[in-house]
């Protein structure tokens, strides 16, 4: 892109010295909590709806995110935008399924709460698979995005911007705790959502208006939904298995849990989820629609792309005037740091909790706090020491290196949901869940390396669409988490209180849920995700 002017870097040094301010308030008002484990890594558990929503939107976002959905709008449509609308349900059913039993049972950590319900043994599992998954996914990734955004965007050498958006992001983690990356997010969010709408509004206008975009983009370009013999986005596909991993990721996964585990209270962190869930109803419009943008434009001749990922960069550089620029700029950072920071602190927070206390439970609360950080620090270096072999992978098996994660939900999600809903489910089925899940889904994995040698049912398995594949894991994990429980001696009900719908009070469980606000927000946001499907689908384009 274009150079940045005065007015342009004006704008991103302000955003810096903003984040920086906030990170500094956010950690000396929480001095006194800093030696608390509960201070440090859920920042006091003292935290209101509008920081939790806006901190679980703005983690989600990554600048490789914000790309490849305006990549994805200009070579697909806003097909992908079903993945950020059906998020809003999967955060809903964190809100009102989730939370109460999250919060009651006191945990600092999802595997904390797996062991709770089932076994240590299972706790391991999750820490174990959670933590790898960061460091090899999350964190190397976010930090090899930063250093392309420092170098497409800023001109700044990769290696010296991947440096500053490590130190810049895990100075303020490691001192503030989640406090820190809290109140930051909610000052990033800010920034991404202003600079992403300005793109919108000002390619809008280039594009001629609404109308004109959606009558040059065409019904296929504008439609979220596609035939069943749809190669990369069937609907059953995204209708039946996109919510399996939806509901991992926004309900079991530690990256997003946390923020809500650091509530105020049960309404507190339920609002927060509901506020979240109207947030992503706004990346379908302000990141991919910049993409459809950039498709019409290209089909006009008004500019050119070399590939689909360029386009918002190219919209950047050609449409926005100076100042938007640089506060486009300042978003992606936002979206760049917020991710970055939160992974930190998550990962830090299952390593001290989930391993370094189990192994040393008589550790003080001082002394977690300090491994919390030096654990921090140990992930900024695995980070930066990983980015070089990163050139060694294939685009192809980095790709597959990433849909791990798409492998290893369908039985963590199983466990978790079964495990609410039925108290009859154990530690047995679970373990038989979780393990034959994962044998499977590495399986898939291996097999999708080698497709191009298989035949027969072996090359089934390894092409079959992988949201399918994620529905049918599912199904099957469900099947054996509830035969081997029922082959084996339950749980008893002392250990189970509070943990399922059958051992906790129903009237206590219930006090306050359907308070009128949180009901009527929650039928304005489905009434919102319906008129959307509504709205992007061939029934309406016709």
């Amino acid at each position: 892109m274009g150079q940045l002017n005065g007015l342009d870097w004006g704008i991103i040094v302000l955003y810096f010295g903003v984040v920086f301010g906030v990170a500094v308030w956010a950690a000396l008002t929480n001095r006194k909590q800093r030696d608390n484990s509960a201070g440090y890594f859920l920042a006091g558990r003292n935290v209101g709806w509008f920081v939790i929503g806006a901190s679980m939107f703005a983690s989600n976002i990554g600048s490789e995110h914000l790309v490849g959905l305006a990549g994805a709008g200009a070579s697909t449509g806003v097909v992908l935008g079903q993945f950020e609308v059906q998020a809003s349900l999967a955060i809903l059913v964190l809100g009102w399924l989730f939370v109460p039993f999250y919060v009651k049972s006191g945990v600092f950590t999802m595997p904390e709460f797996l062991e709770r319900r089932y076994s240590p043994a299972a706790r391991w599992y999750l820490a174990v698979v959670s933590i790898i998954s960061y460091v090899l996914t999350k964190i190397s990734v976010t930090i090899y995005a930063g250093g392309v955004v420092f170098t497409a965007l800023m001109g700044i050498e990769f290696w010296t911007g991947a440096i500053i958006v490590v130190l810049a992001t895990g100075v303020y983690t490691v001192f503030g705790g989640l406090r820190a990356v809290l109140y930051t997010d909610m000052i990033q969010a800010l920034v991404l959502i202003g600079g992403s709408a300005a793109v919108t509004v000002i390619g809008l206008q280039q594009a001629g208006g609404w109308n004109s975009l959606c009558e040059e983009a065409g019904p296929g370009m504008m439609s979220m939904w596609r035939p069943f013999s749809d190669p990369d986005f069937p609907w059953t596909a995204v209708l039946l298995g996109a919510p399996i991993l939806g509901l991992w990721y926004w309900c079991t996964d530690q990256f997003i849990v946390q923020r809500v585990l650091s509530a105020k209270n049960e309404e507190e962190a339920r609002r927060g989820t509901i506020f979240a869930g109207f947030l992503k109803q706004l990346p379908l419009f302000i990141f991919v629609i910049p993409g459809v943008i950039a498709y019409v434009l290209v089909q006009r001749g008004s500019i050119a792309l070399g590939r689909p990922d360029e386009a918002l960069p190219v919209l950047i550089a050609r449409l926005l005037p100076a100042g938007i620029r640089g506060l486009v700029v300042a978003g992606l950072l936002a979206a760049l740091m917020s991710s970055l920071s939160s992974v930190f602190n998550s990962c830090s927070t299952l390593i001290t909790w989930d391993v370094y206390r189990k192994l040393r439970p008589a550790a003080s609360e001082h002394h977690l706090v300090v491994v919390g950080q030096l654990s921090t620090v140990v992930l900024v270096v695995l980070g930066l020491a990983w980015i070089p072999f990163m050139r060694f992978i294939s685009g192809e098996l980095y790709t597959y290196l990433q849909s791990v994660q798409s492998y290893i939900a369908p039985p963590i999600t199983a466990v978790f949901l079964l495990g609410i809903f039925w108290k009859r489910v154990n530690a047995q089925g679970a373990l038989a869940a979780l393990f034959t899940g994962f044998v499977l889904g590495m399986g898939r994995l291996v097999a999708e390396l080698m497709r191009h040698n298989l035949t027969g049912w072996l090359h089934t398995f390894a092409t079959i669409h992988f949201l399918h594949f994620a529905l049918f894991l599912f199904l099957l994990c469900c099947g054996i988490l509830v035969i081997v429980s029922l082959l084996t001696r339950p749980a008893p009900d002392s250990q189970l209180a509070g943990l399922t719908f059958a051992t906790t009070e129903g009237v206590e469980l219930r006090k306050g849920l359907w308070s009128r606000a949180g009901l009527a927000f929650t039928l304005i946001l489905l009434g919102i995700v319906c008129a959307v499907w509504y709205y992007f689908s061939p029934l309406n384009l016709g």
